[in-house]
């Protein structure tokens, strides 16, 4: 066995079946001194891999980009996408797929490399990657998952010796990403622009059979793909909206056809409730502000629909139709998720026809009095009245005795309220200063303490626990980090 069986691995590239259109070969890497700064235990666990191999040097090199003493042929996918706004050809320009890891229950998983070094697709740069960001990604892909919310995964992050050139010098290193698959709404139209309807059509087959197997034998499978995307993609950002979270880069590129959530470049946690929070640095017209986030994933979606338009039907005319119908679904899957997601929020069992104005009374007062999101339900699920600005307001008095009417007429006992509240209300999330604070700590100071501190309370959010309250205060807002980037 090699030393890859070993260590519980099982790969197999089912990607490269697809016309070498779709991807191009990977160099290898030959990092200088690759070290592991952090291992995924739980979900190598997952994975089904041995963690002891897992922490051989020989497994480590690998993981850094190093795989020429491998069976290993890594390749960097082509995609396009609109950034901002604007469409261009992109791929993997910092990153190659090892393989797909295939588990005992025939569950399979993309391994990623991302930061190993340059491609076909590097477009000038570097191919590498910065500690600092891989660190922000292992934390922030981790807390989402946390939160039951569709993602990609970390499992190591691990340094190449190297120094990086951005801004200054910064120490490189490689994470190891791990995605149902990488497959995104940039690859269609990557296919769709530069290809022709037969690499269209081979891609679409691929992404059923991979992801949506139970629509094979429909007639309209294009069609139903298509529909189930805009389903997942509405749910899934639903989903961020609930815990205040914002993407901060939702080009077409960064938008899975899995419905995971991926690219944690500049991404960030609100703290005070206000929609138009955007914490990118490259976001200058709100495009991907916090409140902005579904209409992006609806054209998003819309986007992906015009690639499918010659697949859905022969007849032009009839495929649009067909498509336009089908992500105009998108609000109301949207709203269906979040809906029902701020009900449970608010410990709503039932459901009324003026909840929706009831929450929307809530969001309303917490903007104008700049409460913090989080923690303003949280204090809601423990009925602590006293820990916060907003609840001392007249107008959140009212609205209080409303919510309190709304509870009684459904009829269940309070301690079952309060634990539906408890679990759909986190007790904190990956606070910004705590985030920026940890890794600093880890690439300036090699303390990896504050890194390992902030993984264990925030990988429960659900816990409750006394030892979380820290991490759920907040700094003077002169102290809170205003911009993250994405470290490109």
């Amino acid at each position: 066995m090699s030393l890859l069986e070993e260590a519980g691995f099982n790969f197999y590239n089912s990607y490269r079946k697809l016309p070498s259109f779709f991807y191009s070969n990977v160099d290898n890497a030959d990092p200088i001194r690759p070290q592991l700064r952090i291992l995924n235990e739980d979900l190598a666990k997952v994975l089904e891999l041995d963690i002891q191999y897992l922490k051989k040097q020989e497994i480590i090199s690998i993981l850094s980009g190093n795989y020429k003493e491998t069976s290993l042929t890594p390749i960097a996918q082509a995609y396009a996408g609109h950034q901002f706004g604007n469409f261009t050809m992109l791929g993997d320009g910092r990153a190659m797929l090892l393989g797909e890891h295939v588990t005992h229950n025939n569950e399979r998983y993309d391994i990623q490399l991302k930061g190993s070094g340059k491609t076909t697709f590097s477009r000038g740069g570097d191919g590498k990657a910065t500690l600092g960001s891989m660190l922000r990604e292992y934390i922030i892909s981790e807390a989402i998952h946390a939160l039951h919310i569709p993602t990609t995964r970390s499992l190591a992050v691990v340094t190449t010796g190297e120094e990086v050139r951005r801004e200054v010098e910064m120490e490189g290193a490689v994470l190891t990403r791990i995605a149902s698959s990488h497959i995104r709404v940039g690859t269609f139209q990557y296919a769709r622009s530069f290809g022709g309807i037969q690499e269209l059509q081979v891609l679409a087959d691929y992404t059923i059979e991979r992801h949506y197997p139970t629509l094979l034998k429909e007639p309209d499978r294009y069609l139903q793909l298509l529909k189930q995307v805009v389903k997942k993609q509405a749910q899934t950002i639903a989903k961020w909206q609930l815990v205040g979270f914002i993407h901060g880069v939702m080009n077409t590129d960064n938008m899975t056809i899995s419905g995971e959530t991926i690219d944690y470049g500049p991404c960030a946690f609100m703290d005070e409730y206000n929609p138009k929070t955007v914490f990118s640095s490259i976001d200058h017209t709100g495009r991907y502000a916090y409140g902005n986030q579904p209409n992006m994933g609806g054209w998003n979606v819309a986007r992906f629909a015009e690639t499918l338009l010659p697949l859905i039907d022969e007849n032009e005319e009839q495929a649009l139709e067909l498509a336009q119908k089908a992500i105009s679904e998108f609000p109301d899957h949207f709203h269906e998720e979040w809906l029902g997601g701020m009900r449970k929020k608010l410990g709503l069992q039932t459901e009324e026809d003026e909840d929706a104005t009831l929450i929307r009374e809530l969001l309303e007062l917490m903007h104008e009095y700049q409460a913090d999101y989080t923690n303003t339900f949280v204090a809601l699920t423990m009925d602590d009245r006293t820990s916060m600005v907003l609840f001392q307001i007249e107008a959140f008095q009212q609205w209080y005795k409303k919510w309190q009417e709304r509870m009684t007429r459904q009829q269940l006992r309070v301690d079952a309220v309060k634990e539906m509240m408890k679990q759909h209300n986190p007790a904190i999330i990956p606070r910004n200063h705590h985030v920026e604070d940890a890794i600093t700590a880890a690439v300036s100071h090699h303390d990896d303490k504050p890194l390992r501190d902030l993984l264990a309370v925030i990988t429960k959010p659900f816990a409750h626990t006394t030892d979380q309250k820290e991490y759920a205060s907040l700094p003077p807002k002169a102290l809170r980090p205003q911009h993250t980037y994405c470290g490109t």
